[in-house]
């Protein structure tokens, strides 16, 4: 179709589709084929569908799209176009990754964060060591760790003769999630098992006197403690906008002072985790009356007793919030966290455990193409062809909880707003890299059809020949991803109106 429909007009149309209704607007574009003369309105709506490929050709998106699309309830295969192409699923893959979480871990589960002592406690000192250690909590943020130093307290603590160290090693560490993206990108931090505020660091700067006010802190909405691991400097050029270096045991940033205007924020990747919570608990708990001397790190735990610890929320609410945000890092948490459940031993990479998850997805659906390096789908080195995706969400549909945490896909009409009463009910995963676009999950019918999809488009030349600076916002980049959005509602659509009953 030329237009995108409203409700309205696409129920109006199945029930009662006069001779005069074609000369609305709604067909302003005369058919692709000749029309044979029908008894029912219905079929005439689905005889004008533009045919998929004339919508694909449409897009000039380059490169390659497939997709595949079947019916819910009998598996039929309605429609599919280079669905055997292995191709980048971006972000669709965390759908993978959550129903993977699931099976693995539970629903249930809960990461745990905890503060453990080498010694006992007499008169409110730990007598010998006092250690934070992280299990893993993608959510862990500055709040999490306030409540942490506050129970420290109220378990009667007020100092430590020891020294106070931090534990990550209940997952890797690794230093970024794709060592293809731009240094500052903050959807590309470190991974670790002691992790705060994702990984992200808060840069702030104001303009005052011809100069500029910068800070770095751990900001949350009731806490907002600087940090001193993190350094940026503001220097006279116009680019590179930021560099990084990692010198003397600190994140040292430097930014364009050419780029900064009167001011504003933006949150940067962290590359030392486990010294950022340390840092940060550090000073929560000095605002208890708990001194703490400079964080160390330890790479085993030692016999140690808990004081007190936080949980994360159940995963099932962790995984509805990492599919409506596609947050990155808690895709690579979850993945690894499983991964390590299931193999029963410790996993040293993000593509290790990918492949534990790919031997688990080709042992429970049967997908002969599933290949990812990682659980989020950043790694363009990932491939899954249209088919397989959408056949491992028809087979999920019934055996786990994966639908109601898709979020509603967004239908939009020609000026790019949200169609409220749309006729189509879609509840999805978007995945988008720099000339990547995918998207899959289910869509409801007005007449109670559910179908389950998988589209992938990738002009993966076109992305091969980015520098790495253009990676944040590659020229082009925004219309092509336009267009493949347009593209995936259209085709939507067209199986809503084709294969309604």
């Amino acid at each position: 179709m030329t237009k995108l429909i409203s409700r309205r007009l696409f129920l109006g149309s199945l029930s009662a589709l006069s001779t005069s209704a074609l000369a609305s607007p709604l067909w302003a574009n005369a058919p692709e084929q000749s029309l044979r003369p029908v008894a029912r309105s219905k079929d005439l709506l689905r005889e004008i569908q533009k045919p998929a490929e004339v919508l694909v050709e449409r897009a000039k998106l380059g490169g390659r799209v497939g997709f595949a699309v079947a019916d819910m309830s009998t598996g039929k295969l309605l429609e599919e176009r280079d669905a055997t192409l292995g191709q980048p699923p971006a972000s669709v893959a965390k759908a993978l990754t959550a129903a993977y979480g699931l099976d693995v871990l539970g629903a249930d589960y809960r990461f745990e964060t905890k503060v453990l002592a080498t010694g006992a406690i007499s008169n409110g000192v730990v007598q010998g060591d006092v250690i934070l250690a992280g299990g893993g909590d993608p959510t862990l943020d500055t709040d999490g760790l306030a409540k942490l130093a506050a129970q420290l307290k109220q378990a009667g603590v007020t100092g430590v003769k020891g020294a106070f160290k931090i534990y990550g090693g209940a997952l890797p560490y690794i230093r970024g999630i794709d060592a293809g993206q731009p240094d500052h990108v903050g959807y590309n931090p470190a991974v670790s098992g002691l992790n705060l505020n994702y990984n992200r660091v808060h840069f702030e700067w104001r303009r005052a006197n011809g100069s500029y006010d910068v800070t770095m802190q751990a900001r949350t909405e009731a806490h907002r403690p600087d940090v001193r691991f993190a350094k940026m400097q503001v220097i006279a050029r116009d680019v590179p906008v930021y560099t990084y270096e990692d010198k003397g045991g600190l994140d040292n940033w430097t930014v364009a002072k050419g780029a900064l205007g009167k001011g504003g924020a933006r949150w940067l990747p962290v590359r030392k985790p486990g010294i950022y919570a340390g840092e940060v608990f550090q000073s929560l708990a000095r605002a208890q009356g708990i001194k703490l001397d400079a964080p160390e790190y330890l790479e085993s735990l030692p016999t140690a007793s808990e004081i007190t610890k936080v949980q994360s929320k159940p995963l099932a609410s962790i995984l509805k919030d990492m599919l409506k945000w596609s947050t990155n890092l808690t895709a690579e948490i979850v993945g690894m966290t499983a991964s390590q459940k299931r193999s029963g031993k410790p996993v040293k990479s993000l593509k290790q455990s990918a492949q534990v998850m790919n031997a688990w997805a080709k042992q429970s659906f049967d997908l002969p193409s599933v290949a990812l390096v990682d659980h989020s789908g950043l790694g363009e080195q990932s491939r899954i062809t249209a088919r397989d995706m959408m056949s491992a969400l028809r087979q999920l549909r019934g055996t786990s909880e994966l639908k109601p945490l898709l979020k509603p896909f967004k239908m939009l009409d020609a000026q790019r707003k949200v169609i409220k009463d749309h006729p189509l009910s879609v509840h999805a995963k978007t995945g988008t890299l720099n000339f990547v676009s995918g998207l899959a999950g289910y869509v409801d019918l007005p007449d109670g059809t559910e179908l389950v999809f998988a589209i992938f488009a990738a002009n993966l030349d076109k992305r091969a020949n980015l520098k790495k600076s253009e990676r944040e916002r590659p020229p082009g980049g925004r219309e092509w991803n336009r267009r493949a959005k347009r593209l995936q509602q259209e085709l939507i659509e067209r199986w809503g109106i084709v294969y309604s009953s």
